[in-house]
């Protein structure tokens, strides 16, 4: 099996993504209450759902809530109103992220050659080195003084959690069943043209207020791509882009060198694999054939995708390895191949001028333009100096395109040590960047 023939494979390592939510203005929303879907704002934890699994059993209260996009995919949220020691009514609303993809690299070097020894799928890839796809789960991990959710709803915000379309408690459409090759017809241009738009409906129709944004990896390049349109303006109060993905040149991976190599990612969509599932055969034949590749060695596979992570805990992997895999489109990881091999942000690639032209109106994919940000957003931006994925000279070619951002608007982080994973799971994220978020929010008036 040639290497050509596994882009897909290819991103879902090498592109690494993470941080990836879901929601349009006139968003449909229910909430779960004992007896089913309602329309109040009030809901009762779903049995087995990410509330019960990871909130309320450390004393928050925690409401599961579904909101319907404009093209038909019900999308499950977790929202914490507040701290454990409760609060006053009106707080500011915060809408958080997850993504695609982490891995971490664990164990010593002989460990770590006794895994490569093993059959190369990816069961085995989750299960001994570390590498899952991704849901809203991913925050909660830590322990509830060192997650980003419950440290943002003990200092006074109404903390919200989405989960992309295609993970599990997402596999729902008006229409479409999961089986059907149609319900897996997206990349992340449908994260930013509808889910985004739902989430920020929903959610302000139920605050009454503003929101602010969190994004990490993905989720950033959502954003800033919704943002560059004027998607959310009238709802959007400030942005914290965590590990910042947009520009992908610089990525010092092998595996995202090779992925920028991959253009001919889109023939995987004619192969007719609509969803990416993690467990399935294609998503194994597609590991092993970009295992056979020269220079890339898969015994380190982990620490090669997100960079040498400082500051990860073995008990939160342990607990994070123990979730099961999520799915995603295989367009939208070629769609991330297709930012990574032409290092700029534009709408999805149909790989013809007359498929591209019935789509967009012209023969090329139209570009995200990040100068287009209104100005006067506040911004926070952090990123990390080890981080393989969102590269500083990436970093440094983002900010050069919000360069006449208003100055006393954006405020930039850099952590020497950090890298991908550390954002989200890194035992002294609270003191070295979630903090930092938490003041960035109290000081917006």
């Amino acid at each position: 099996m040639q290497v050509m023939a596994s882009p897909a494979g290819l991103v879902a390592l090498g592109s690494c993504f993470l941080v990836l939510v879901v929601g349009a203005d006139g968003a449909h929303g229910w909430s779960r209450g004992p007896f089913g879907r309602n329309n109040g704002a009030a809901a009762a934890p779903v049995a087995n759902g990410i509330c019960a699994a990871s909130v309320t059993i450390h004393g928050y209260k925690c409401e599961e809530h579904e909101v319907k996009t404009e093209d038909g995919y019900i999308l499950n949220m977790q929202r914490i109103p507040e701290g454990r020691e409760g609060g006053g009514n009106r707080k500011q609303p915060v809408l958080i992220q997850h993504g695609v993809l982490v891995a971490r690299r664990e164990g010593t070097r002989k460990q770590r050659m006794h895994r490569f020894r093993q059959p190369i799928t990816w069961s085995n890839i989750v299960t001994h080195w570390g590498l899952q796809f991704l849901d809203g789960m991913t925050w909660l991990l830590n322990s509830p003084e060192q997650n980003l959710p419950m440290i943002l709803a003990d200092n006074g915000f109404d903390v919200w959690i989405a989960n992309t379309r295609g993970t599990r408690f997402c596999r729902h459409h008006v229409s479409l069943d999961p089986v059907l090759p149609e319900f897996w017809n997206w990349s992340w241009d449908e994260l930013v043209t509808y889910d985004l738009p739902a989430v920020f409906g929903f959610v302000f129709n139920q605050t009454g207020q503003k929101i602010h944004y969190i994004g990490h990896s993905l989720g950033t390049l959502i954003g800033l791509a919704s943002f560059s349109e004027g998607h959310q303006a009238d709802k959007l109060k400030s942005s914290a882009f965590l590990s910042p993905v947009a520009y992908l040149s610089h990525m010092k991976t092998a595996l995202g060198v090779l992925a920028a190599r991959a253009f001919v990612g889109e023939i995987t969509t004619l192969f007719g694999i609509a969803e990416f599932n993690p467990k399935g055969q294609e998503a194994s034949a597609f590991l092993k054939a970009l295992c056979d590749y020269p220079g890339v060695d898969c015994y380190d596979l982990v620490s090669a995708v997100t960079g040498k992570n400082c500051c990860l805990n073995a008990s939160t992997v342990d607990i994070f390895l123990q979730n099961e895999p999520q799915s995603t489109a295989t367009k939208n990881m070629v769609h991330l191949a297709q930012t990574v091999r032409d290092g700029v942000i534009k709408k999805y690639d149909y790989g013809r001028p007359d498929y591209n032209l019935m789509r967009y109106g012209e023969p090329t994919p139209p570009a995200y333009n990040i100068s287009n940000i209104a100005r006067d957003l506040p911004i926070f931006i952090s990123y990390g100096g080890q981080d393989a994925l969102s590269d500083v000279q990436d970093v440094q070619l983002l900010l050069d395109h919000l360069k006449f951002h208003d100055v006393n608007k954006l405020s930039v982080q850099y952590i020497k040590d950090y890298a991908h994973a550390d954002f989200i799971m890194g035992i002294n994220a609270k003191d070295v960047v979630y903090n930092q978020v938490v003041q960035f929010f109290k000081n917006q008036p």
